[in-house]
């Protein structure tokens, strides 16, 4: 078995912990459908938020709706470059998997530009 990552992005729609749980809930939960992986196979989660995003911790809302208790997740803030998107949170999902496992990468509600 090894690791692969899975990377995914969403803007989401204000600085507040509603929007922030909701849109981190959204997200995860499309990245776990389109791989088709359980929570027991998650090695760590990484989140990272741009500056205008601090109303709350998206790894709150995983460990609580998801009930990602056992997962070791870290919360950052993104680089801020000049003319890059806003109130964008990114996420890399690092999975045990079989060496031919193909992560399909999920961006949503805005984000999609960043592919």
């Amino acid at each position: 078995m090894i690791t692969k990552g899975i990377r995914g992005a969403i803007l989401v729609e204000e600085n507040t912990s509603e929007a922030i749980g909701s849109a981190t809930i959204k997200l995860l939960k499309e990245i776990m459908k389109k791989n088709n992986i359980e929570t027991n196979l998650i090695s760590h989660v990484i989140f990272s938020l741009t500056s205008d995003l601090n109303a709350d911790f998206p790894a709150k809302y995983a460990r609580i709706n998801l009930k990602w208790r056992e997962v070791p997740m870290l919360c950052f803030n993104e680089i801020d470059v000049p003319n890059s998107l806003k109130r964008c949170l990114r996420v890399l999902v690092v999975v045990n998997c079989r060496e031919d496992f193909e992560p399909e990468f999920v961006y949503l509600s805005g984000a999609e530009v960043l592919r």
